[in-house]
């Protein structure tokens, strides 16, 4: 898929964390968070720019996704200064789970394709594609967006109902 598509891809996947994480009183990091979901969603592309790796190689697998996972949860440790141990470890898990959700809705939105994706490798080398739509197409993209869009709008309601 394309950039939009991704982006509406990890507003979809992002938009139940981002609600759950305003309910509990952090609307602030729920936005940052969402921020850097969103940001980081097109980062298994940057196989194209990359010698020597395949597009939808190393970069657009489960692993990669841990990985930067990993990468997010300690950037928050270094970075987070909280009250308490207790909300350390939230902000760094919240943190590790983004990087997650971005990676993987990349993943889950590029398994779409015909061209599909390997998540398990290098332990597999099976190919995962639901074939529903080219990355190209216009109407999938800009559909995934609004969907991601139409997402984040109802958990945002559901925050100002609910707060």
């Amino acid at each position: 898929m394309y950039q939009v598509g991704h982006y509406g891809g990890a507003l979809l996947a992002y938009a139940p964390v981002g609600t759950a994480v305003s309910l509990v009183g952090h609307a602030e990091v729920a936005i940052v968070s969402g921020l850097v979901c969103v940001g980081l969603s097109t980062l298994p592309d940057c196989d194209h720019r990359l010698p020597l790796i395949d597009h939808r190689g190393p970069t657009h697998t489960a692993p990669f996704a841990l990985l930067v996972g990993a990468g997010l949860a300690a950037l928050a440790a270094v970075l987070v200064d909280a009250p308490s141990a207790f909300a350390d470890a939230g902000f760094v898990s919240l943190a590790f789970l983004v990087g997650v959700v971005s990676i993987g809705s990349h993943l889950l939105v590029d398994a779409l394709t015909p061209m599909g994706i390997r998540p398990f490798w290098p332990l597999s080398r099976r190919r995962y594609s639901a074939d529903l739509t080219t990355a190209a197409n216009p109407i999938a993209n800009y559909g995934l967006f609004g969907l991601g869009l139409v997402a984040v709008l109802t958990g945002t309601a559901l925050v100002v109902t609910l707060g």
